[in-house]
């Protein structure tokens, strides 16, 4: 999704302006009028220094734009819906909102300056941003302790939590001198472990060993013991590659991990709701920015280019596929009069010799035409 902001002189008749361009260009792509009222412009000088500020602007505010639409981007992911359905603005289409785009004077007032106007834009995208910064950090915590709690839930017997798999009738309870410990042992040192287990210390209770569980990889086996060894005994078992499992029985403790999980799982769902619906909202009132932006920059190189009063018509073009350059080609044989003698050198495809500075300057950026023009890409297909 890709448009053109072009503004060249009106001439006194901005529609019969916008009827030439859109008569040149309607077999190559669609062409609408960017409607952008007049605004208090101030001095010259004053709209140099803007003009540099609203370039820095707008990068930042295509950086909010896309942030926001990755973060709505993974949010739906495994959802079957489409993520361009969700890209709104104002409850329009992004297409539907650049081809009936009006300046909202209720929120950016045209008897406020220039620099009020860029200063109230900045401000409101500043504030979207800290907010879902926020919000998402808060949301990524609490995602990354439900996943703890899961994974507690799955993986093998060397590390999924135990409750609800070692029973009270598996562990000796209340006893002043012996203590049970769960060990998972690797499937391929069974054998080693029932000849070795009773002898890896003293006081390790005879034939105490019982398998409780077994899952693809490991076994879970009891082993008893006298307390004060107990930690030697996990000592001299992680030496022969067992594993053992810090466990004690809680008769309540499987309730209470459930409803721990519960509780994260509807935490998580909540906040997911909330952050996509922000995402949503935050999209619409960001990409509007940005295009209030986009006509701003229009219209202060506009009247920096050709004059005041302010006499030009500004288009939006959404070129077909692959006929951009044919697009470029036809505005720059209509209008590379509009830049002197660099203009005249783009028409002929050739280049001379002696051009004044600024034109000079012209030549470094690519991106120069003899009128004005800027871009608005906004690649949402390959999120």
């Amino acid at each position: 999704m890709k448009y053109t902001f072009i503004s060249v002189p009106a001439l006194g008749d901005k529609q019969n302006t916008y009827l030439n361009i859109k008569g040149k260009l309607t077999e190559y792509a669609q062409v609408y009028k960017l409607n952008i009222p007049e605004f208090k412009i101030g001095t010259l000088d004053a709209l140099v220094l803007l003009s540099d500020d609203l370039v820095k602007y707008d990068t930042v505010f295509e950086q909010s734009v896309n942030k926001t639409a990755d973060m709505l981007s993974t949010l739906l992911k495994g959802q079957k819906v489409s993520l361009q359905d969700q890209l709104l603005v104002n409850d329009k289409t992004i297409d539907q909102y650049i081809s009936t785009f009006q300046w909202n004077t209720m929120k950016y007032r045209t008897d406020k300056s220039l620099q009020e106007t860029t200063a109230t834009l900045s401000q409101e995208v500043t504030a979207i941003d800290n907010v879902m910064k926020t919000k998402l950090n808060i949301y990524t915590q609490n995602k990354n302790a439900l996943q703890t709690l899961q994974r507690k839930q799955t993986g093998n017997l060397s590390v999924r939590n135990l409750n609800g798999i070692v029973k009270k009738q598996h562990c000796v309870l209340n006893s002043e001198f012996l203590i049970t410990i769960i060990v998972a042992v690797p499937k391929s040192l069974y054998k080693q472990w029932n000849n070795t287990y009773e002898t890896l210390t003293s006081m390790v209770v005879p034939r105490s060993s019982v398998k409780i569980a077994e899952d693809e990889e490991f076994g879970l086996f009891t082993v008893t013991v006298f307390k004060k060894i107990a930690d030697e005994f996990c000592h001299k078992a992680r030496e022969e590659r067992f594993i053992p499992r810090d466990f004690t029985y809680d008769e309540g403790a499987l309730q209470t991990q459930q409803r721990e999980l519960e509780e994260a799982s509807a935490t998580e769902r909540e906040q997911q709701a909330e952050l996509l619906r922000l995402c949503k909202t935050n999209f619409s009132e960001t990409f509007a920015a940005w295009l209030h932006l986009k006509a701003l920059r229009v219209f202060v190189e506009s009247v920096l280019r050709y004059g005041l009063p302010p006499d030009f018509c500004s288009v939006a073009i959404a070129a077909q596929p692959k006929f951009e350059k044919k697009v470029d080609d036809t505005m720059v044989a209509q209008y590379g009069r509009l830049g002197g003698v660099h203009g005249q050198a783009m028409m002929k495809n050739d280049h001379h010799e002696e051009l004044l500075d600024h034109d000079l300057q012209s030549v470094n950026d690519s991106s120069y035409r003899p009128y004005v023009q800027f871009e608005l890409q906004f690649e949402y297909e390959r999120r």
